[in-house]
């Protein structure tokens, strides 16, 4: 019997308009902010080069949450080293389960 793997589905809209769905993986809080960790439905050509994406999400004036680009590098470099943390210690637990 399959299972359908649970997905949450999030469409976003680019600067040409065109829409793109992304898969919600994860949101892990770094220094108080709040990140969405997604990949894209469309997958790659070689499915070992699929590349989640990570967004800071913020609230606007309305009070909405809205996930914005991660210009700072130093930034950026904080939160993969706190996923690579967080997947490695998942990694560990699953290995002693």
């Amino acid at each position: 019997m399959m299972t359908e793997q649970e997905t949450n589905w999030i469409t976003l809209v680019d600067e040409e308009g065109h829409e793109h769905r992304f898969n919600l993986l994860n949101v892990v809080e770094v220094d108080g902010l709040k990140y969405a960790v997604m990949l894209p439905e469309v997958p790659q050509q070689d499915e070992e080069d699929e590349e989640a994406v990570i967004f800071r999400i913020d609230t606007d004036e309305a009070g909405e949450d809205v996930l914005v680009d991660i210009e700072d590098d130093a930034e950026f470099a904080k939160v993969c080293q706190v996923l690579d943390e967080l997947y490695a210690e998942e990694e560990v637990e699953q290995e002693e389960q």
